[in-house]
């Protein structure tokens, strides 16, 4: 990879990383299902300026409507496990746990789509990334060397972080599955667009919205989800895979917990077990191991 290349993961790996801590900042004060909508009505604004700068059309036929319907129901599902666990977790948790999805993915290459097999390497990254797991969970802040122990605080957060890894992972999956059967720009803007109907019917039904629930830092955080990690990222992405592999692209993801967990002590001052620098190191190289040739 050239050195431009390189710089440009970077910057989606810095971006990724902040997402969380982002996404906090908006359930701070804005509803979780309320913040998935109004995020990913930003995104669509973006996908559809990437399709127009692309050229790329919207026409899709009726088979490629069950496509769309699905897609977006998982991004529902996925996005919405994912901003509640923010809400009931913490930043630190969130960074760690939401990463976990690429092994999830993995095994279901093995085992379901068999388009990967497991190898030592992987096999390595995923019995880090399952034991960092386990720790991120028994993270209850203790005085050094004290055992650690379930944070019930956090508790159901994490759990709902987890499920959301899961189903990222069966989205991506979809994803490549429905990629084979039409474009990628309508796929994402239209799927999106099903997502953002789910996410408004469901905030209206179950959430009372305020204004002056939109303060600064709620508002800061929703453009920086919306246009930044669902429109330059996505863009970046876009225009490295034209030139390389999915896999050296990747290669570089284990920095996404380690950038996430820098941001969250300079924004966010959550209380950090030492415990959590040990699940972020195994994590981090479960990514690594994971992502290797």
């Amino acid at each position: 990879m050239s050195v431009a290349a390189i710089m440009l993961t970077l910057l989606t790996c810095v971006l990724w990383a902040g997402n969380a801590v982002a996404a906090k900042f908006s359930v701070d004060t804005i509803p979780p299902i309320t913040v998935s909508g109004i995020r990913f009505s930003m995104a669509v604004v973006v996908m559809l300026i990437w399709c127009r700068f692309e050229r790329c059309t919207l026409r899709i036929s009726k088979e490629q409507i069950p496509l769309i319907l699905i897609g977006g129901f998982l991004l529902f599902s996925q996005i919405a496990l994912f901003t509640i666990g923010v809400a009931e977790s913490n930043s630190s948790h969130t960074t760690l746990l939401i990463n976990t999805f690429i092994f999830w993915v993995v095994l279901s290459d093995h085992y379901v789509s068999r388009l990967h097999r497991l190898n030592a390497s992987r096999m390595i990254g995923i019995g880090l990334a399952a034991g960092g797991a386990i720790l991120v969970i028994l993270t209850k802040p203790e005085p050094a060397g004290e055992t650690p122990s379930v944070d019930e605080a956090t508790l159901l957060g994490d759990i709902l972080l987890m499920a959301s890894g899961f189903v990222l992972a069966v989205k991506i999956l979809f994803t490549k599955y429905a990629l084979n059967k039409m474009d990628t720009g309508p796929f994402m803007a239209w799927h999106e667009l099903i997502g953002v109907v789910f996410f408004f019917v469901v905030a209206a039904f179950t959430e009372d919205v305020q204004a002056e629930q939109f303060t600064t830092p709620a508002v800061l955080g929703l453009v920086y989800q919306g246009v930044l990690v669902a429109g330059v990222c996505f863009a970046i992405q876009a225009v490295l895979l034209k030139t390389y592999a999915a896999s050296q692209i990747s290669m570089f993801s284990f920095l996404t917990p380690v950038f996430g967990i820098a941001f969250t002590a300079m924004f966010r001052n959550d209380e950090m077990s030492s415990w959590l620098f040990v699940a972020l190191a195994m994590i981090a190289s479960g990514l690594f191991f994971t992502n290797r040739d």
